[in-house]
């Protein structure tokens, strides 16, 4: 993350976003949601407190997230939902990998490297 030393501040609850596998700004990004320089400028979340995004990742190191009201999965379409999961765990699985692949800020986005690179 840009700022690791410092820890960037979940906006939701207060407490240190501490490594990129816990950011939903990082996971934003990603999946192309956030433009590179929004990086700096956006307030930083963890995952867990986006319920309307994590609910959408079902991978085994990532504890189901439940979104209450009208944002819950259960209220949409399930080719809606299939298709978010797919898209959302991919992009988890990219924030997972990032640290090996040694890749520079800019080449994080799933669109900008080939799938041979996302695990």
């Amino acid at each position: 993350m840009a700022r690791c030393d410092e820890g960037y501040r979940c906006e939701v609850c207060g407490e240190d976003v501490v490594a990129i596998t816990e950011s939903d700004l990082y996971l934003r990004y990603v999946l192309g949601e956030v433009p590179l320089e929004g990086l700096h400028r956006l307030p930083e979340r963890h995952i867990r407190c986006n319920p309307a995004l994590a609910q959408y990742i079902v991978h085994p190191e990532f504890q189901a997230v439940e979104c209450p009201g009208v944002f819950a999965k259960s209220q949409f379409d399930p080719e809606y939902v299939a298709a978010e999961e797919q898209r959302v765990t991919r992009g988890y699985r990219r924030l997972l990998a990032i640290c090996k692949l040694g890749l520079a800020v800019p080449e994080y986005p799933l669109h900008v490297t080939p799938p041979s690179t996302e695990e």
